[in-house]
Formats: structure tokens, sequence, C-alpha cells
């Protein structure tokens, strides 16, 4: 049956690396296809996201190989900060080679082309397809055809892509037929990396030099990877460039673990008593990390150590040493016991903490005072609206919760109670959930749990290795 039953945790210690990087290795995969030559990505996500993008690629005619990662996640030994032997747990992972096509290689899928719950997968192939000259067409799951997609359509048809969706071009199945693109500035009413990364992918077709202007800053990786492959970009705050029209070369990429399905561990190491975590090559881009920053405020014992960057390596690098491409990483040491004290969540604070939203909220019900979380509205358009979400299930375990219209007000320091809560199919729900599940008292019983799988294939026994 889809669900599980969590009872609550005495302690929760050791060590463990997290997946690799979602964002990361949705990016890796389509810029490499979009180049020439071969590359390879190291430490691929795969996990039921990641696939769909895969598999969409191949769809278009691009070849890519995977070396076998193995079949479950399998704990081996190792030393922790703080002394004592505990069990250090690896998450699935794979590596790729991909034998790019360029940008004007890909060809005309055979069929519809299925992005599953993958939002990532279908606004960005939008971006793709809407500059390659033939008929394509974008689905996915039923959570994934309620998703919003004008705001991707807009800029695109601005650009001269002929591309229609769904009721009145709201809602995936979205048409393309590709066309020749022009350059646009383009100012975004909303921060988002995904309508970012599409615009900018279409302006590698356009004729001149596109230009996007965020709001706030939205997660970068688009902009640290896009140059690797030999992309133009220029960045200068919230203004980003592209020139069309630059073809891309094939690179070496070592993809960081995911700080988002860390996020989760984080907290719990933080809540429940007698706990003591080291979370390893954690991507710490700091587009990524506002619940970082949140939970010190909050008054959390975390430490980053062993900083260092991990890079993709491409033949501009070698030619000019002083060039660097790649994303920052660390290890995380995170200890229990200190008293959390409420936070003030802010719009502007929201794109680095997107993700980690439901796991601050869980955060939240064992700080002192009123966290009060506000311009977060567009939690409700994700997998499951996010806010009625977290709102719902926590107060049938006992939280003090008020909804409001964008984001939420959480009186701390609350015992929760074990209760039967639903995931709503959204894997970061049934994760927070899990975390909620920990400092409950007595069991609490997850529904719509596989969803996990989406980004974090092995989280519960990861997660039952920790807190036995």
């Amino acid at each position: 049956m889809d669900r599980i039953e969590i009872s609550k945790a005495k302690g929760f210690k050791g060590e463990f690396s997290p997946p690799p990087d979602k964002s990361i290795s949705h990016r890796a995969v389509i810029f490499s296809s979009l180049s020439k030559g071969k590359s390879i990505i190291k430490n691929f996500l795969r996990a039921e996201d990641t696939i769909s993008t895969v598999n969409a690629m191949r769809m278009l005619g691009v070849e890519i190989t995977e070396v076998s990662p193995p079949t479950h996640p399998s704990p081996s030994r190792g030393e922790g900060k703080g002394g004592g032997e505990i069990s250090e747990l690896r998450t699935s992972n794979s590596e790729l080679i991909i034998n790019g096509q360029g940008l004007y290689g890909l060809k005309e899928p055979f069929d519809v082309i299925d992005c599953g719950n993958s939002g990532t997968t279908m606004r960005l192939f939008s971006g793709v397809l809407s500059g390659n000259p033939f008929f394509s067409v974008l689905t996915g799951d039923e959570s994934l055809r309620q998703r919003p997609m004008s705001r991707v359509i807009i800029p695109l048809r601005q650009m001269g892509a002929e591309i229609m969706a769904r009721f009145e071009d709201r809602y995936p199945p979205i048409a393309i037929r590709g066309r020749r693109l022009k350059a646009i500035k383009y100012t975004m009413p909303v921060a988002s990396a995904q309508v970012k990364s599409a615009i900018l992918l279409a302006g590698l077709y356009a004729e001149g030099e596109t230009e996007v202007i965020e709001p706030f800053k939205s997660r970068d990786h688009t902009e640290r990877m896009l140059p690797a492959f030999g992309a133009e970009i220029e960045v200068e705050d919230l203004h980003i460039k592209i020139k069309g029209g630059t073809e891309l070369k094939g690179l070496e990429i070592h993809v960081p673990g995911d700080f988002s399905s860390a996020a989760f561990f984080i907290v719990a190491a933080l809540l429940v008593p007698d706990s003591e975590i080291l979370i390893k090559n954690v991507g710490v881009n700091p587009t990524r990390t506002g619940l970082l920053e949140a939970l010190k405020q909050m008054g959390a014992d975390i430490e980053l150590i062993n900083m260092r960057d991990i890079s993709f390596n491409s033949e501009l690098r070698t030619q000019n040493s002083e060039l660097f491409f790649g994303e920052p990483v660390a290890d995380l040491y995170c200890k229990g016991g200190k008293e959390l004290k409420a936070v003030q969540v802010t719009k502007e604070d929201i794109p680095a903490m997107i993700d980690e939203f439901p796991v601050l909220c869980v955060a939240a019900t064992q700080a002192e005072g009123v966290t009060t979380i506000r311009g977060a509205g567009e939690l409700r358009i994700k997998e499951s609206d996010r806010i009625k979400a977290m709102a719902t299930e926590l107060r049938k375990m006992g939280g003090e919760v008020e909804e409001l219209e964008d984001g939420m007000s959480i009186r701390g320091k609350g015992r929760l109670r074990g209760a039967t809560v639903e995931s709503y199919r959204d894997h970061r729900i049934a994760m927070a959930l899990s975390i909620a599940a920990l400092i409950a008292d007595g069991k609490t019983t997850i529904n719509g749990v596989s969803s996990v799988n989406i980004s974090f294939p092995g989280f519960f026994e990861i997660l039952r290795r920790l807190s036995g």
C-alpha cells in the first residue's frame, strides 16, 4: 500500500550523502543534448523527474547512455564529526554519456512527449522546441496538467514562437511549431528559474541578444552552466543577457548533492532530541540556501565545513585558467539541542527557499513565538497547493497554523501528535510530514508516499537508519 507509518524518534544520528541535485541534473541533460560532441554527467540524479527529461531528449533523437547505478541505496561505514562509528548512506545515482546533436540537430518526435510530473522538463523544453523547425506536443501527468504554463507561453510568443495550450493557453498539453525567433527584453512578473531558463534557452535560437530581468534573484544554475558549454551570457544583478546563434560544445559535469533534499534532514537534526548528523557533498549555491539563513536566524546550530567548488570542465576553462564554471559545495554539520525562535519570512526571501517551504513550516511548529511567512503565493501552484496542504495536515497533528492568502502564520512550541495525514501526491509534502512525524507523540501514517521517488529515491531508508 502507498503509505508509511513513522513513530517518534529518540535520536537522529549519522552521516550520508544526499541524492544529486535535481535542478542541475535536468539542465545538464538538456544543455549536453544541445551541444556538439560528447558530454559526461557524473553523479546524475536517477529519479522520476530527471528520467522524464532523459526520455524526452531520446524522443528527439539524442543518444544517451546510462552507466548502471546500484539498484538500492547501500550503507557503508564512515566516521562522523564528534567521533564514533556511524552509517553513511548513499542514494541512487548514475553516470550519463550524451552524444550531443547541436542546437539544430534535434528530430521531430514520433509521439507526444510525456513530461511526467516534471514542470522543469515541460517549461525548459518549451523554450528549446520553440526554436526548432518541427511540430511537437508536451504533456504530463494529472498534476502537471493543472499547473499554469501561460507564464512561459507569453514571453515565448513575444519571441515569435507558435505555441498554444489547453484552456485559453493556460494549462498543458502544450503544442509547439518551431519557428525562427527574435530576441526580446522581458521583465518577469514573478521570480521563476524555470521560466527564466526557458527564455534563455529560446534565446540561443533567437537573432540578437535576449535579456531577462528578474524581480528577485531566482536559482542561477542555468547562468552558471551555459557559459561552460560556450554560450555568451552576461549577468549583472537581476539582468541576464544571452546572445543567440552560438554553438555549444560538450563537457564533463559533476553534479553536487541536492540542498533541497538535504533540507529535510537538517530540520530533523534540529528538532529531534539527541541529534547530530553530517550531510556530505551538498550544493550551497546562495540562490538555493534561503532555508539555512532562516534557520540560523531561528538560532539553529548548523556549520558549513570543507567548503569547495565542483566544476564544469570545458575546453574554454582549459585554455584560460582564470575562468571558472561550477557550483559551491560543502558538508553540513547539524546538531540539535538549541531552542529555536520564530522568524519572519518575506516575499524577497521566498525564491531562495521555494522548495524548502514545507519543512520550514515543520521547524516553525517548534520555535518560540509566531513565525509568519508571506509572499509565497507561488506555492499554491506547485505539485500541490503547498500552503493549504501544510496548513491542513499540520493542524491534524495539533499544530497551531493559520492559513494566509500568500503564506501562513505558525505559533510554535506546541506538542505534535500522531495522525493520519495526506501527501497530496507531492514529494515535498510527504517528506516534510515525515519529519513532523519524528517529533510527534505516537505514530503517524502518511498516505501517498510513493511520490518521493520524483526527487529522492531511498528517502525512507535513510530516514529509518538515521533515526534507528
